[in-house]
């Protein structure tokens, strides 16, 4: 098959804060010295129908890396940071009630900080970008890292026009080989090409295996009062067990808008657990409900977290490429923030790549400038900081908070210097472990809950009907004969989208995929007890578009 190809001199995959901070970090540079570099050798590659289509936080923006990059951002981002944060409260709940901390936790203080939607904050970094002459290659799916004897050489971009049984169509387009000297991987949480070159080239070996967490969000329009522009709230406790690790937030916005969620770690026991579920009985409590009592919902959404910390980052560079953002890591568990942190690797790697490119020298021994500028920054310390955070909540959250209390004395280390960690899946029990232990499911009204499948229409999903699944199940017989009865088919449960369901055929449950549900968490990549779910990108611009989330 004779494919185009694009030779580049910097590929960046993902047009996300840390991608497009890469971007524009780089176009700095450039100018400041002159402009040795072509900038239409630089091209950033983004799988959504636009930049800021697939981006989904909370989010309480920390602006220090944004500081760095644009000074007036807060300025010259009219209706992106016009939410500064005014007030702080931390709530523990029970099934009945709550009880407000007496002083508000130090991580949890957001003063300075800004509530944001990251769709905005995006779309208006891609405008900055596309302006400083680097072109955003939109509805552009990267489908395999292309290596030569180890070393990164581009990107395989996606075929168009392709059906279900794989045969092209009348409208058939071949995916194109975008060659480049670098390429920047900035795909988020557990990017699907950055997983595949982690894998192939040894980055995480020594390295803790990374954990996850799930968010599960809805935008709300509330009535006037409920929830004053400014204010976010934490809280923890009742749905979840105190085995599980987890929170919640209620933010509120401009214009009535209030945004809320739910935060689970993606390493829980029980197989049964529905992370969708578990956010609609939240939202059945009495404090919850009568800030939504009257309103509508809005928007839906629902991403994965990295969480592992400081020891589950991979290596960060190898012969031709780096990882930036999420896909490396970049994320404080402890804060839930992990935007600034994000933005401030794609630019340090801006950085080494200026250089790289204009001595011509991209080998991992030129790139590890990088991690090493990473090592000697505020990020490196702030994530110092949380090394072990998530880990020390392995045995629940009393325990957790006890660690959390000793690593917060010792700046960081706790009780050891580094904590053991396991792969979230691995935790999973079987249905024969369960004891009869059964999650109390809600029964949408409509109104303050809703099922997957209308949570899904509000997430503005679209895929074309008639193209291979880009969830890909290497053994279906697993599904249909072995999981069934060991754990009980737990993706028809973790996945928030209703992508996976058991349907009856010639009298036995068999797996069936509804892939056109997908909102891109990629929580089945991550939490299938098996390992034999994997994520690819769907054909180019297909996904939710999380406008205003």
């Amino acid at each position: 098959m004779e494919r185009e190809t694009l030779e580049v001199d910097l590929l960046i995959v993902g047009a996300g804060p840390s991608g497009l901070a890469c971007a524009l970090r780089l176009t700095q540079l450039n100018t400041a010295a002159g402009n040795p570099l072509n900038l239409e050798n630089v091209v950033v590659m983004e799988k959504g129908r636009e930049a800021g289509a697939h981006m989904l936080s909370g989010a309480v923006c920390d602006p220090r890396a944004l500081r760095e990059l644009i000074p007036d951002f807060a300025t010259e981002a009219t209706g992106v940071f016009d939410t500064p944060v005014e007030h702080d409260a931390v709530y523990f709940f029970t099934e009945g009630g709550q009880w407000k901390t007496p002083i508000v936790p130090p991580p949890f203080h957001n003063h300075g900080n800004y509530i944001v939607s990251l769709n905005k904050l995006v779309k208006w970094l891609a405008g900055k970008v596309e302006e400083s002459g680097i072109t955003i290659f939109t509805e552009t799916s990267g489908m395999e890292v292309l290596l030569e004897d180890d070393r990164v050489v581009g990107v395989r971009t996606g075929d168009k026009g392709v059906n279900k049984e794989g045969h092209p169509e009348e409208n058939y387009q071949p995916g194109a080989d975008i060659r480049a000297k670098l390429t920047v991987f900035a795909e988020g949480p557990r990017g699907s090409l950055a997983k595949q070159l982690i894998t192939k080239n040894h980055l995480d070996a020594g390295r803790n295996p990374q954990t996850y967490a799930i968010g599960v969000k809805e935008l709300w329009e509330v009535p006037e009062g409920r929830m004053p522009a400014g204010h976010v709230i934490h809280a923890a406790g009742w749905p979840l067990d105190t085995t599980m690790y987890g929170g919640a937030w209620i933010y509120g916005m401009q214009n009535r808008l209030v945004s809320l969620g739910l935060v689970m770690g993606l390493d829980y026991a029980n197989p049964l657990f529905d992370p969708h579920n578990a956010f609609q009985r939240w939202k059945t409590h009495p404090f919850v409900r009568k800030i939504l009592d009257g309103g509508k919902m809005v928007k839906y959404g629902a991403k994965t977290i990295a969480e592992g910390g400081y020891f589950s980052m991979p290596r960060l560079v190898t012969d031709g490429a780096m990882i930036v953002g999420e896909s490396g890591g970049f994320l404080n568990s402890q804060r839930l923030k992990g935007i600034h942190l994000s933005m401030k690797s794609g630019m340090l790697a801006a950085e080494t790549a200026f250089e790289a490119l204009r001595k011509d020298d991209t080998s991992a021994n030129t790139l590890d400038a990088y991690p090493r500028a990473f090592e000697a920054s505020w990020a490196k310390d702030e994530l110092w900081r949380v090394r072990n955070f998530h880990q020390g909540f392995e045995h629940g959250m009393f325990a957790g908070m006890i660690h959390a209390g000793l690593q917060e004395f010792s700046g960081g280390r706790g009780l050891h210097a580094r904590y053991p960690s396991v792969a979230g899946h691995r935790r999973m029990k079987k249905l024969s472990q369960l004891n009869g232990e059964q999650p109390v499911k809600v029964v949408a009204d409509g109104k303050l809950t809703f099922d997957k499948v209308t949570d899904v229409y509000h997430s503005a999903a679209k895929h074309t009907e008639d193209q291979p699944p880009h969830l890909r199940i290497a053994d279906t017989d697993i599904c249909n004969n072995r999981c069934i009865t060991e754990f009980g088919n737990p993706c028809q449960y973790f996945c928030p989208a209703a992508v996976y369901e058991m349907e009856e055929r010639a009298g036995n449950l068999e797996i069936k995929l509804n892939p056109s549900n997908c909102v891109h968490c990629k929580t089945c990549d991550i939490m299938d007890p098996y390992e034999i779910i994997t994520w690819v990108c769907p054909e180019g611009g297909g996904g939710p578009n999380y406008e205003n989330l």
